[in-house]
């Protein structure tokens, strides 16, 4: 995917509440509801809009389908980002 897909799948508040949820490591899409109160059918169309940004990487365990974030793809991210950082600007 392309960076413009990634910015702007992040542009939505709540996918920006899944991604920052999902810091805390692997969760299945039941948790992720429960924790940030959003429906099953709402999640269900983020989730799906991070995963085609490529956001989120997606493993089958048993009858469990688990969510964490592909944090490759955020490092490609922060690297386009910091050339805008200012020079001699303090880290």
């Amino acid at each position: 995917m392309s960076l413009a897909e990634s910015f702007k799948a992040v542009s939505d508040p709540q996918r920006r509440q899944v991604l920052t949820f999902l810091r805390g490591g692997r969760k299945t899409a039941g948790e992720i509801a429960e924790a940030l109160g959003i429906s099953a059918s709402a999640l269900s169309y983020h989730l799906s809009a991070l995963k085609k940004a490529d956001m989120l990487i997606e493993y089958k365990v048993k009858n469990y389908v688990y969510y964490e974030l592909n944090t490759t793809l955020f490092d490609e991210m922060l690297l386009w980002m910091d050339q805008f950082r200012r020079k001699g600007a303090k880290e």
